[in-house]
């Protein structure tokens, strides 16, 4: 993925460099940079990292703890979002720049800092290396290091309030939902995301994209991740929708119709689910999709930092780990994603491996991360063309 222009092409004012343009061609100048792009492994790294994969998978977790595992899942992530999601707030706004479908009509601006309902404000935090890298969060960053988090002081407060409050997040099973009549149903343009956590991606989303036309929906596995969205100022359920929902429950309801979504987003979602799950989950996404629409998804690839960092003893299944805290991740190749795609019936518009050097200046340490980036689209019916006419 080359960036025109040169190895350090400068993004048009305003704008950050999309991941990929920013390349190390000269090695002395490593440390200048926090992070450098499309990095090539060696095959001394390649096998390096796949030795260290073969090791930290010898000893499996056993049954009847991966069975506890995923029978708790959403135990561990409400306490995952209780301790690590309510004391800050972190933006995605490098959305928009790898997938300008979630705002074509972007507004850059962003606010000082977000606002909940119990008037508590959440600044946003500095980029730095272990937590919030050119404003990618992972998931497996902030869990991994969470030790070094320095939590709000009045976490205890909303911890407490989300307890309390816990009976106030909508069940769709609550709703009544009819034909033609559901939340979002006059929108133009409609975005789901899954997994939507405490908000790092939904309020970029409706900041940024003022398309009046716009209704954004976004779940979570965690009742507490769904009361954060719910709490926050920048909540309005005029323009979005936040629900509780099991991605891996085919009862589980989607308060839309099928064939009524634009975009649906995941990042670093899929990674959380049991691999033999994802199918099924896949298949009934592409099934909410119009016509045209796309799935966007950024998630973990195989020998990821993230990946080589587990020792003996958390790994569930080939490639398929447990954190410390009880959650899982999966990490990705790039044709195990195709298949799952293209098996429910999309057509592949982008599928790239992102390899970045992540580089702490301070320290002089240097991180391989491994990240995958798609775009898959649902076909039109045979014989109809985009603008809905016929051949």
């Amino acid at each position: 993925m080359a960036a025109p222009g040169g190895p350090e092409a400068a993004a048009a004012p305003g704008r950050r460099q999309p991941f990929g343009s920013r390349f190390l061609s000269d090695p002395s100048r490593l440390f200048q940079h926090n992070a450098w792009d499309n990095v090539e492994w060696s095959e001394e790294q390649e096998a390096s990292a796949r030795s260290k994969v073969q090791e930290n998978s010898r000893q499996l977790v056993p049954q009847d703890k991966q069975d506890e595992y995923e029978l708790n899942a959403n135990e561990y992530w409400n306490d995952f979002y209780k301790i690590h999601e309510n004391g800050f707030f972190k933006d995605r706004h490098w959305l928009f720049t790898e997938f300008p479908e979630l705002a074509p009509d972007q507004n850059l601006s962003q606010p000082e800092a977000s606002e909940y309902k119990d008037g508590s404000t959440r600044k946003p935090r500095e980029t730095r290396l272990g937590s919030c890298e050119n404003g990618l969060c992972s998931l497996e960053t902030r869990t991994q290091e969470h030790h070094q988090l320095d939590l709000m002081k009045d976490s205890n407060n909303i911890i407490n309030r989300l307890d309390t409050d816990r009976e106030a997040v909508p069940k769709l099973g609550d709703l009544k939902l009819s034909d033609g009549d559901f939340p979002g149903s006059s929108a133009t343009y409609r975005i789901l995301e899954v997994g939507c956590g405490a908000g790092n991606t939904v309020f970029p989303i409706l900041q940024t994209n003022n398309d009046p036309g716009l209704f954004v929906y976004c779940c979570d596995f965690s009742n507490t991740a769904v009361d954060l969205v719910q709490t926050n100022a920048e909540y309005d359920s005029s323009r979005c929708f936040a629900f509780v929902h099991d991605l891996c429950k085919d009862q589980s309801p989607y308060p839309m119709p099928e064939e009524s979504l634009d975009i649906v987003i995941l990042i670093f979602v899929l990674s959380a689910l049991l691999p033999e799950k994802m199918q099924c989950v896949i298949n009934r996404l592409s099934r909410l999709l119009k016509p045209g629409g796309m799935i966007l998804l950024r998630d973990y690839g195989r020998y990821d930092l993230a990946q080589l960092r587990f020792k003996k003893g958390r790994c569930l299944s080939d490639n398929f780990y447990v954190r410390g805290d009880g959650t899982r991740v999966y990490f990705f190749t790039q044709d195990e994603l195709d298949a799952l795609f293209t098996t429910a019936g999309l057509e592949k518009v982008q599928n790239l491996v992102d390899r970045r050097l992540q580089v702490n200046r301070g320290k002089q340490v240097t991180m391989h991360r491994v990240w995958i980036q798609c775009k898959y689209r649902k076909p039109f019916p045979a014989g109809q063309k985009e603008n809905g006419h016929v051949h």
